[in-house]
Formats: C-alpha cells, sequence, structure tokens
C-alpha cells in the first residue's frame, strides 16, 4: 500500500494506493472518493465491546470505514472534518499511543483503536475527559489535527509543558502530570486562560497543534449569543 498526503496544509486529503486484497481503515465518514474497485463497509473495530466503549466512552465513531480493494487495485481519498494537517505516524509492536479525542483519521490494517482510561485527577483536569483513544498493534496511523502539527522528541531527564488545547498524541509509556500553566495560579489563570497544561517527561515523543479548539469556541461564542445585526 502506498498513501501520500496532498493538497494544501489548511485542507489536505490522505490518497491511499491499494493493490488486490489490501484495504485501510479509517473513521467514519473520512471517504471523500474511491476507485470502483474499493469496496466499502462499516466494521466495529475490535468487536461490538470495544466499539461500543469507543463511541459512547471517548465520542468516536461506532463504526470505523473499511476500504477494500476486493476485485483489484484501486485508491481512496480521505479527508478530515476539521481544517488542519494530516500526519503519519509510526507505531511500533508492543507500543501504543494516546490520542485525543477527534485525532484519529486512518490507519493501516495493523492499527488497532480502542478506549484507555485515565487516572480521576487527569480525567477531571486534562481536557480530555476520563477517556481517551488508544492506537495499538503496528503500522501507519494517520492523525488529523486542527492546524499544523509539530513533533517534540524528549530525551530521558527532559520535561516539557504544553497548554492542553494544543495536544495531539503522545507516547503511551510516557509520563505526565497536570500541573499549573505558570508558576503562580494567578499567572497561570491570566497566560493559559484555563490555567492547566500537562507537564511530560522524557524519554518520549508528544505531537502538538499549532490551534486551539477551545480558543476558537471562545471566540466564536459571542458571536453566536449575541449576533450582529446590520
Amino acid at each position: 500500500m502506498k498513501c501520500e498526503i496532498i493538497g494544501d496544509t489548511a485542507f489536505p486529503m490522505l490518497r491511499a494506493e491499494l493493490g488486490k486484497g489490501e484495504s485501510i481503515k479509517a473513521e467514519s465518514g473520512a471517504m471523500v472518493a474511491m476507485s470502483d474497485t474499493v469496496h466499502l463497509t462499516g466494521k466495529a473495530e475490535g468487536g461490538i465491546g470495544k466499539a461500543l466503549g469507543r463511541m459512547l466512552l471517548t465520542r468516536e465513531s461506532f463504526f470505523l470505514q473499511n476500504l477494500h480493494a476486493k476485485e483489484g487495485p484501486g485508491w481512496c481519498l480521505l479527508a478530515s472534518a476539521t481544517p488542519g494537517e494530516i500526519a503519519a505516524v509510526e507505531v511500533e509492536q508492543g507500543r501504543h499511543l494516546v490520542v485525543q479525542k477527534g485525532g484519529f483519521l486512518a490507519g493501516t490494517t495493523g492499527i488497532e483503536v480502542a478506549s484507555k482510561m485515565q487516572g480521576l485527577g487527569k480525567g477531571l483536569m486534562s481536557g480530555e475527559g476520563f477517556f481517551v483513544v488508544k492506537i495499538g498493534g503496528h503500522g501507519t496511523v494517520y492523525l488529523a489535527t486542527y492546524g499544523s502539527i509539530y513533533p517534540l522528541t524528549l530525551g530521558k531527564g527532559e520535561e516539557v509543558v504544553i497548554d492542553n488545547g494544543h495536544l495531539v498524541a503522545w507516547d503511551g509509556d510516557m509520563q505526565y502530570k497536570i500541573t499549573k500553566g505558570a508558576k503562580s495560579w494567578m499567572g497561570a489563570m491570566f497566560t493559559t486562560g484555563e490555567g492547566l497544561a500537562c507537564r511530560f517527561y522524557g524519554p518520549g515523543r508528544v505531537l502538538i497543534q499549532t490551534r486551539n479548539p477551545q480558543q476558537l469556541g471562545a471566540w466564536i461564542s459571542p458571536y453566536i449569543i449575541f449576533p450582529r445585526r446590520g
């Protein structure tokens, strides 16, 4: 299988070239176009129980799309609902990636999509809720971000503080805790808006996005509540 990210950085698409018998899985509604040799079906990833957990706990779709080149070689185009980049991330066997809700776009057949429970404190304060998306198995996962994506690779002993709304994904074996975004809580409230951030400890990788959907919602809300006239 050959996958290529095409289009501009704000509104890209993922083009997958499938050989006969190959398939790719994607988030429900991601398919934009496909050749007539590709069959599109819905699949409860991991069985009914895991699919229900993914839908109820992380607000992801119950069914994932399965695009299968059954009769011969074919292609398909996939896209995210939000403006921003698509990033390819490799997942190794025996390790997993933790992804924000709505961040999963597509993955090769070896990728497994499930839900993961956070601790009580992290669930209440991280902005992600008690459950996040867990990407396991092995292969390539394609993540959809709001804005551009930027990887941070931490060595052993290194730390980084990230605003919650800019988090996309991180290695599942990384240690992290919820902290204030500045030295004092008063400073944190004025500098981060919500006063909370995540402190990650290396080694490992963290993917961040350049735009914050929470800030977009705060910017839009006055226009929805008090629409302009004229």
